[in-house]
Order: C-alpha cells, then sequence, then structure tokens
C-alpha cells in the first residue's frame, strides 16, 4: 500500500509542474498575435491617445514576462480575462462551453470502451477464425476513417437522407430531456468513437491472446475450473492493463476530435467557441479555451496513470 501511494504521490507532484509549462506555453504563443485588443475593445476610429492609455491601463505595455505573472495571479485566482469589445468574461464563455465538450468526450468514450472490449474479445476467444478475420477487416476500416469525415457521411446518411436524428439545432440538458440530449449527441459522439474502437479492439485482442497462451490458464482450465471463469476473472483483468494505457493516450485524441466535431454539428462547446474566438479575432477567449483544454487532457492522463497503478499489482512493487 505506501508503494501505491508513493507512485500516486509522484505522479500529483508532477501535475503543477506540468500545469505551469502550459500556462507558459499557451501565453507566450499567443503574445504573438497581431491582434491589438485596445483596438477591439474602443473600436477603428479610436485615436491614437485613447488606444496608448488603454494598453497602460491593463498594462500591455509592461515587459511580457510582468504580463506572465499577472496572468498566472489572475489564473490561481479563477481569473482567465475578458474578450469582445464589451469585456465579457472569458470564465462564462468556458463556463458554458466546457461540460458540452465533456460530455461529447466520455460519450464518445463509453461508445468506443463497449464495442472495443466486445470485437477484442471476441477476436481473441475465436482467434485465427471468420469472426476474428471479419472483425480485423472493420477495426481497420474503422481506423483508417477520419472523424470528420466519417461525421459529413453520418450527416448525409442518418440526417439529409433518412432523417432519424438531427445534426445541428439546441443542445437539450441531459437532466430536463435525455432522449433529446441523446439523439443531438448520438453522430457526434459515434463519429468520435469509431477510429479509436478500430485500434483499441486490436490492442484488446492482442492482450487476451497473450493471457490466454500463458501457463496459468492452461493449469487453471485443466484443474477444472470453467474456462468462463478463467476468462472473467483472470484472463480479462490481467489482459486490460495494456488497454487502459492505450487509453489514457486516445483519451487526448478524444478531447481534441471533439474540439472538431463540435463545429461539424454546430454543438455550443469548446471547439464551437474557440472557433469563435478565432473568426472574431479575440486572443484571450483563444488562450483561455486552449488552457483549459491543454489542463483537462493533463489531469485525465494523470488520473488513467492512478487507475493504471490500481489495476497492475506489479507496478505497485516498483
Amino acid at each position: 500500500m505506501s508503494n501505491t501511494l508513493r507512485l500516486i504521490g509522484r505522479r500529483l507532484l508532477v501535475l503543477p509542474v506540468m500545469i505551469l509549462g502550459i500556462t507558459f506555453l499557451v501565453f507566450f504563443v499567443m503574445s504573438f498575435s497581431n491582434v491589438d485588443p485596445a483596438r477591439i475593445a474602443l473600436g477603428e476610429s479610436a485615436d491614437a491617445a485613447a488606444l496608448e492609455a488603454w494598453r497602460d491601463q491593463r498594462g500591455l505595455n509592461d515587459p511580457l514576462i510582468v504580463q506572465y505573472f499577472r496572468f498566472l495571479v489572475g489564473l490561481l485566482h479563477g481569473d482567465l480575462g475578458t474578450y469582445s469589445a464589451r469585456q465579457l468574461p472569458v470564465n462564462d464563455a468556458i463556463a458554458g462551453a466546457f461540460p458540452v465538450t465533456m460530455q461529447l468526450t466520455f460519450f464518445g468514450l463509453i461508445i468506443a470502451v463497449v464495442f472495443a472490449l466486445i470485437l477484442g474479445i471476441v477476436a481473441a476467444l475465436y482467434r485465427d477464425r471468420w469472426p476474428d478475420q471479419v472483425i480485423r477487416v472493420v477495426s481497420m476500416a474503422s481506423l483508417s476513417m477520419p472523424s470528420f469525415w466519417l461525421a459529413v457521411l453520418l450527416i448525409q446518411l442518418f440526417t439529409l437522407q433518412l432523417r432519424l436524428v438531427p445534426a445541428s439545432g439546441p443542445l437539450p440538458a441531459l437532466s430536463e430531456d435525455p432522449i433529446g440530449w441523446l439523439n443531438r449527441m448520438a453522430l457526434p459522439a459515434i463519429a468520435l468513437a469509431v477510429p479509436v474502437i478500430g485500434q483499441l479492439s486490436r490492442v484488446v485482442r492482442t492482450a487476451m491472446v497473450e493471457e490466454l497462451d500463458r501457463d496459468y490458464v492452461r493449469t487453471a482450465i485443466g484443474a477444472g475450473i470453467p474456462r468462463s471463469v478463467v476468462i472473467s476473472r483472470n484472463v480479462l483483468r490481467n489482459a486490460l492493463i495494456t488497454p487502459i494505457t492505450v487509453l489514457g493516450l486516445r483519451v487526448g485524441y478524444l478531447l481534441g476530435g471533439a474540439i472538431v466535431i463540435e463545429v461539424i454539428f454546430a454543438l455550443p462547446g469548446m471547439g464551437m467557441t474557440i472557433f469563435q474566438g478565432i473568426t472574431a479575432n479575440e486572443p484571450n477567449l483563444v488562450q483561455g479555451v486552449t488552457l483549459v483544454v491543454a489542463l483537462a487532457f493533463v489531469v485525465i492522463n494523470i488520473v488513467v496513470d492512478l487507475l493504471y497503478v490500481l489495476i497492475n499489482p506489479r507496478i505497485r512493487s516498483v
């Protein structure tokens, strides 16, 4: 148990360093933007003296390192700045958009995990037979499909031709209208999940095959333990260690892919928010969204690392 706590502690200690690095990178990359916040706030008709006074008032003429530390202080207080001529808080825009992105990400994750487990386990149990061959073809096909291309095909088939589910429109709250929420989220989540299903199912299949070939499986079955019990209690648990590691890497893909998918399906998430920020020349909004998405990616991967430690007993003894 002490080894587990030490491993968890080491991972948690790395978290502040990674967050600081992300804030540094995002801030200094956005500092190269040629958009003038003063011009956006005061309008094109503002004279040079008014623009300069506006910049002095907000510290935009200070050295970049001073601005960065001021940004860090604001970040520690939960302040990501403002955007647009009306000085709207970036926090408010993110507070409305972030839950939508996380809902889409985890809905796609659930779909990917469920189908990848089913396909991978079936392929391993029927290794080198026709179910395995069919699943291999399906996996390779899904792996080769970009999410944005698949999204367009899904819209063409299920929205424009069959008219089964909408591809745009308002997103109902999950707690108030779960059926409406499901109809609105179904196509984006499927488009997001399909490429992950292809890769993860192959990883599950390979890990299952390796475990099925181990001596303890043959010994347990030879001792009279039912094959189904050995697979469910031992083989599956040991085989999931590698897929969980791969899944941690793919969560970042799902989160980043959700940003693109939201624009295609007009979902009011982080993707649409950053798209609006880019088209409206709002560097503060783009910076805030990018920072929050990057932080979410880091935190999710830390959680996956901790889950990996808890599931894999061999890591605990290191």
